[in-house]
């Protein structure tokens, strides 16, 4: 059975679960986790969070911060290497939840891992990281980061990649049409780094 990319979106993938390890070295720390078919980028890094990653330094001060659509966890996993790190990773994939919540169990920082009805309507956060799921398509896209931006704290900052052909700069476009200050924060291997904070 091929394994289809939409599996990913769903709550339980039909897809054998056929775990594999992923490792990759961020700022001098290695970092191998486990993951799994049916899950995002199941068998590699996927190229725009590494982009992510290697573009923004994590945040060095005490937190509270976001990583939506957390797949198997690689940014989660960076983000708890900071000891005063709190870590909401959020999924609709359940196998993902699990394979974050075993990747991130050991680190430092606390990692809570929920589905997105999970998290407490009063939470916000410092930072959002995300490499949201394009190809849901817009209006879903839209309606995912209409619910998570605006629980961004007052100073809050969200740093989303997107691939340039698959819309990045119109996504950029639309948040600052709907009021969101966005910078172009970097570009690498075909993948905008965009930094979304609060409007004026």
């Amino acid at each position: 059975m091929s394994e289809q990319p939409e599996h990913y979106f769903s709550e339980q993938p039909a897809v054998d679960d056929r775990e594999r390890t992923v490792t990759f070295e961020l700022d001098g720390v290695s970092y191998e986790l486990t993951t799994s078919t049916g899950v995002f980028s199941g068998n590699r890094l996927d190229s725009g969070t590494g982009v992510l990653l290697n573009k923004v330094v994590p945040p060095e001060a005490p937190g509270t911060f976001l990583d939506l659509g957390c797949g198997y966890g690689p940014i989660s996993a960076v983000l708890a290497q900071r000891a005063d790190a709190e870590v909401w990773a959020v999924d609709v994939n359940r196998r993902a939840l699990d394979l974050t919540r075993r990747n991130t169990e050991k680190l430092p920082g606390t990692v809570r891992v929920a589905t997105p009805d999970k998290v407490p309507s009063d939470a916000a956060f410092d930072e959002i990281w995300s490499n949201p799921p394009i190809k849901v398509g817009k209006e879903a896209l839209h309606e995912l980061l209409e619910t998570w931006l605006p629980r961004l704290k007052e100073r809050g900052v969200a740093w989303l990649v997107v691939s340039k052909h698959l819309g990045a700069d119109s996504l950029a476009r639309w948040l600052a049409e709907n009021g969101w200050a966005v910078d172009k924060h970097a570009s690498a291997k075909g993948y905008r780094v965009l930094r979304v904070e609060r409007g004026e």
